[in-house]
């Protein structure tokens, strides 16, 4: 059954009627996504690009249109790569200038996330980023759900002052995890919001509130939409078909890129 944002909006609508503030985050990586969003009711967009590797950081004028185009709360996600979260010190470099220009461009929260090697929360990496975006909220993204012990990275993010965490309960979806995601926001007593998200649908969002006791839901809603190309030419893809797991990276190799350079010299 295809997604409907009105549908949305008539269940938010409704539920604000014994919750005085439920909030419907819907992740986007597009202007278009961004304004069905707004148009069916949601509070928040988080906005992102490259969804089909997990997301990471959009383009400075990706977020300035989005900013522009919309009146409802908009948090960009922080990754300036796919696969895992255990990042250089390069990396965090290029998280904190991209958190100094979201600053600069109006958002209202940032969604960051990072590791250790052993599966702990990177506390010192975080602060720093948090640090950086001083003022903002904070969210810590699913790279808890890559965690080895939640209830002490829970611990650690309440240590660190994060106001919100986005996770699917460490399953494939937050319907699978959400026992776990049930005890998370116990035991977070109101000094964190947990952020259930992860294949969340229309279909089970009532079913997945009752049974966490959340009031916050993360989701992307996203239905197929075809291009208005007339002129269509069959061609291999663009991009790789490749499968990759979240713990290998495809990486410029120098001895090939050397290679390279000797065959052009020939």
């Amino acid at each position: 059954m295809p997604y409907r944002m009105g549908q949305a909006r008539s269940y938010w609508m409704e539920r604000a009627s014994s919750n005085p503030a439920p909030v419907l985050e819907i992740c986007v990586d597009s202007v278009a996504s961004a304004l069905a969003a707004e148009r069916g009711g949601a509070q928040r967009v988080e906005l992102c690009d490259y969804l089909a590797g997990g997301g990471t950081t959009p383009s400075a004028g990706m977020i300035e249109v989005v900013r522009k185009s919309i009146g409802i709360g908009l948090h960009v996600l922080i990754r300036p790569r796919r696969g895992d979260f255990l990042y250089t010190a390069a990396e965090f470099e290029v998280m904190k200038k991209d958190i100094a220009l979201c600053r600069t461009l109006g958002v209202d929260g940032v969604v960051i996330g990072a590791l250790t090697a052993d599966g702990r929360i990177d506390t010192a990496g975080t602060a720093a980023l948090m640090a950086q975006a001083s003022g903002m909220s904070i969210t810590f993204h699913r790279a808890f759900d890559l965690c080895a012990d939640p209830f002490q990275a829970l611990d650690e993010l309440l240590a660190l002052g994060v106001d919100r965490l986005l996770t699917s309960g460490q399953q494939e979806t937050a319907l699978q995890g959400a026992e776990l995601i049930r005890k998370l926001h116990e035991r977070a007593a109101g000094k964190l919001v947990i952020l259930p998200g992860g294949g969340v649908t229309p279909a089970h969002v009532r079913e997945l509130l009752r049974r966490t006791g959340v009031s916050e839901v993360h989701a992307s809603a996203r239905t197929s939409v075809q291009s208005s190309m007339q002129f269509r030419k069959a061609y291999p893809p663009m991009s790789s078909e490749r499968r990759l797991s979240e713990f290998e990276q495809l990486v410029a190799d120098a001895e090939v890129v050397h290679a390279l350079r000797a065959a052009f010299n020939g």
